[in-house]
């Protein structure tokens, strides 16, 4: 187990390794394992990086993300700049049908709504307007159809769990209900929690997944 100043010097170190993210403008705090990152960056790209670089250190319990994007002069661009941009990118993604999402922008946050038939395919909308230049957030408001009862989901779930999640596919509970399933039990790291997660998201017909996965080091 580590200590809240071993993992604060883990994460610092990691945000350093990070190409994406300037560690100089960014603060750590820890405590009982929760990390905290606070301060500024040029783009929401960064920070989001920031955020993924964190979590890949062993021992962060949780992390509150306390970073402001303070976009440079050149940088600023107008909301309907940044939309007119957004839904170009969004029309040269191969994976989405067109017009299955849209778009809203204020402040320079994007929001994006509609349906979609997979999650790879809602995730490859939000990757897409992340890295547009003025940009300071994006909201995923994007649902997914159903298109195939659920029967079959939680067999198909937990076989997914034990090739990709290997020794801690026994420690994770599926519940579905509906269109939602519910992963619980304990992982042991947060690459660990992220392929149940993924697995669950991949099922047919899976409109929503709650994490209430703990982290158990």
């Amino acid at each position: 187990m580590k200590t809240d100043t071993q993992l604060q010097q883990d994460v610092l170190a990691e945000l350093k390794w990070e190409p994406s993210v300037n560690a100089t403008h960014i603060g750590v705090e820890v405590k009982d394992g929760v990390v905290t990152l606070a301060g500024h960056v040029d783009s929401y790209a960064e920070k989001w990086h920031a955020e993924r670089a964190s979590q890949r250190v062993s021992g962060v319990k949780a992390l509150a993300v306390e970073i402001d994007v303070a976009l440079a002069g050149s940088s600023t661009r107008t909301d309907g700049d940044i939309a007119r941009s957004a839904e170009q990118v969004l029309q040269w993604v191969s994976f989405l049908p067109p017009g299955s999402v849209k778009v809203l922008v204020e402040g320079g946050w994007i929001t994006l709504s509609g349906d979609v038939d997979w999650e790879y395919q809602r995730q490859a909308a939000t990757n897409a307007v992340r890295y547009l230049m003025g940009v300071t957030g994006v909201s995923d408001q994007i649902g997914i159809k159903a298109k195939v009862s659920l029967d079959t989901v939680k067999s198909e779930i937990e076989a997914a769990l034990k090739r990709r999640a290997k020794t801690d596919a026994q420690n994770i509970g599926v519940e579905v209900r509906g269109n939602d399933v519910t992963l619980t039990g304990s992982v042991h790291s947060w690459s660990e929690r992220e392929l149940a997660t993924l697995s669950a998201w991949s099922a047919p017909g899976v409109q929503n997944v709650w994490d209430k996965m703990t982290v158990a080091y």
